[in-house]
């Protein structure tokens, strides 16, 4: 076990938690983005606006509406959210 900041870990491998700063909509349904590592990135959302849970992003004024929550990316007053380490690992750098 490791305390790390007053976390206990039951291995030995205390993964730093990936959180977005701040994100900016872009066109063509991508996202600004940077991250609490200090690096920054693109994620292209356009291949996931077919799934039901993302439909409405398609709306561009709903997408533009994207703006970060406790380190995450939301839309709709949090009703629409994205996983940050998911868009950390397939994300571009810029």
């Amino acid at each position: 076990m490791q305390i790390v900041d007053g976390v206990a870990y039951a291995d030995n491998k205390s993964e730093k938690t990936i959180s977005v700063v701040s994100v900016r909509p872009l066109e063509s349904y991508k996202l600004w983005l940077k991250f609490s590592t200090g690096e920054t990135k693109i994620f292209d959302f356009a291949n996931l606006l077919d799934f039901p849970a993302f439909r409405c992003l398609k709306d561009k004024d709903i997408f533009n509406s994207v703006y970060v929550d406790s380190g995450v990316p939301v839309w709709l007053d949090g009703e629409i959210d994205y996983c940050p380490h998911a868009l950390y690992e397939n994300s571009v750098t810029v």
